[in-house]
């Protein structure tokens, strides 16, 4: 049965909310909405629609079982491709899912490429446009999600943000604040809900057959990703890190999941030598409740992601940052990131401060509680039910 007609109840005369995910931190933050969506009363019926940007199966089985998300009504199964390719072939597919479904709103999150493309359809074709985790800017033009996060903004109608000075952010580029609800951050409620259930960091390393010993070391064990082009395509760049990481590593053992574009580079640069597998251990690419369990057991976590950024402050887990900016500011001014960018002086001198019992523990910020996306489904209601009359004038003026 699909999420749309299982969603809709008698009287409820809204079009479906068309959901998007498109990569792997879209899941972890439409879970939550789609069940806050469900449990509404009335519920708001979904059409969830899964482009396939992130096209790796297992994974992405593995991430609809953990995050316990219903399977896709649609999935348009786009796969890889440059930025222009994927996002065209995104737009060109996800069209006639629009014209066939009549959507109340198209309700997209994050900042990839399935998050603009779909937006652009959408707006393009006069239907409301909702952007979850709007607002967020790191003010580096080079990453193309900063490129995605700027336009979606401008042309989406309901804008939900995660914290309060994204609305300054959205303000500063023109849009009213009439437009913007701040309701929290959902990737936090997929923290809380999957907390409990998430596999503990010795049955993580010994279903991949890893060293489980390198969890009993005196000081723990810190946990590395790396995924970011800026940091993994340059052979130069991703030898210094590793270098650095490999200091790390002799004072505090590491965990490393490894994204699948960090590993290959890492074989095609010739760089495997530099990493020593008594004190790394390299790990394949883990779902999201083998991630939450290494995190939450974790001394540190260095990385380049913005979601681990903050299901770390989430968590009260040190964070090292290995990049020069962040769209998560609050992180830092709250939070328990730290930003070290790529300098090995600043690295080492956290994992030092950390070690001694000096890690920034910070604390939770505000609505980051569990309940963002409750809050969402309840403003969305009354929202698109605020724009009836409205849709209905349109439809009947000449």
């Amino acid at each position: 049965m699909s999420n749309q007609s299982s969603m809709e109840t008698p009287g409820n005369d809204l079009g479906p909310v068309i959901c998007v995910v498109g990569a792997r931190p879209n899941f972890m933050k439409m879970a939550p909405i789609l069940r806050a969506m469900a449990a509404h009363v009335p519920p708001l019926p979904v059409l969830l629609v899964h482009t396939g940007q992130h096209y790796d199966k297992d994974m992405s089985d593995r991430l609809f079982e953990d995050l316990r998300l219903p399977r896709p009504d649609v999935n348009l199964e786009v796969g890889s491709g440059t930025h222009a390719i994927q996002t065209a072939e995104v737009m060109r597919r996800f069209e006639p899912i629009v014209d066939t479904h009549k959507p109340s709103c198209v309700a997209v999150v994050g900042d990839v490429n399935s998050t603009l493309a779909c937006s652009l359809v959408a707006v393009k074709k006069g239907v409301p446009v909702v952007h979850i985790e709007a607002g967020l800017r790191s003010y580096d033009r080079a990453m193309p999600e900063e490129i995605n996060r700027i336009l979606t903004d401008q042309i989406s109608d309901r804008l939900y943000t995660t914290e309060r000075t994204a609305e300054e952010n959205l303000r500063l580029e023109g849009i009213p604040s009439t437009r913007v609800c701040f309701a929290g951050n959902v990737m936090i409620d997929s923290v809380v809900f999957g907390r409990s259930s998430a596999r503990s960091a010795a049955d993580t390393l010994q279903a991949c057959d890893a060293d489980v010993s390198v969890l009993n070391h005196p000081h723990g064990y810190g946990v590395v990703t790396l995924h970011r082009p800026s940091n993994v395509d340059h052979p130069e760049t991703l030898r210094a890190l590793l270098g650095v990481l490999g200091e790390v590593a002799a004072r505090l053992p590491l965990v490393f999941a490894l994204h699948p574009r960090t590993r290959s580079n890492i074989e095609r640069f010739g760089l495997m030598d530099l990493i020593d597998p008594t004190r790394m251990v390299l790990l394949p690419p883990q779902g999201y409740l083998e991630m939450l369990g290494l995190m939450s057991g974790a001394t540190v976590v260095l990385t380049d992601s913005g979601g681990l950024q903050e299901e770390t402050t989430a968590l009260g887990v040190p964070c090292l940052t290995l990049r020069e900016n962040t769209e998560r500011p609050i992180t830092v001014e709250q939070g328990t990131n730290i930003l070290v960018g790529r300098d090995r002086e600043a690295i080492l001198g956290a994992v030092q401060e950390i070690l001694a019992g000096n890690g920034k523990r910070g604390r939770v910020p505000e609505f980051w509680d569990g309940h963002a996306a409750e809050r969402i489904a309840a403003d969305l209601y009354q929202w698109l039910m605020s724009r009836k009359p409205q849709a209905a004038l349109k439809s009947t003026t000449p």
